[in-house]
């Protein structure tokens, strides 16, 4: 039995970045424009490919999901970076305190 859920699955692992930017927009009804700009303020950070191009992973669109969850109920990108900066900490502090590694 393999310990990797995602053996034999099609879809990729949460953390591969594997779709572009227009694609990333389609997926989550966020303008290109606009994730661009939540790139800037440091909300998201895609990978990149070698030439360059933004790479976002299914983590990310579960981010964005957050941002944009957020950004509807009327916090500013300042206070949705405290929050988000907040809850990832408070992962990383609950996989430790489980003997777990720290998540992506």
């Amino acid at each position: 039995m393999s310990l990797d859920p995602h053996a034999g699955s099609p879809l990729p692992d949460p953390a591969q970045a594997v779709y572009g930017i227009s694609v990333t927009a389609e997926l989550t009804g966020v303008g290109v424009q606009t994730l661009r700009l939540y790139e800037r303020h440091g909300l998201l950070t895609p990978a990149r490919s070698d030439g360059g191009t933004r790479r976002y992973s299914s983590n990310d669109l579960a981010r964005l999901q957050r941002i944009v969850a957020l950004a509807a109920a009327g916090v500013n990108l300042a206070g949705i970076g405290r929050i988000l900066e907040l809850e990832d900490a408070n992962a990383v502090l609950h996989a430790r305190l489980r003997g777990e590694p720290p998540p992506d």
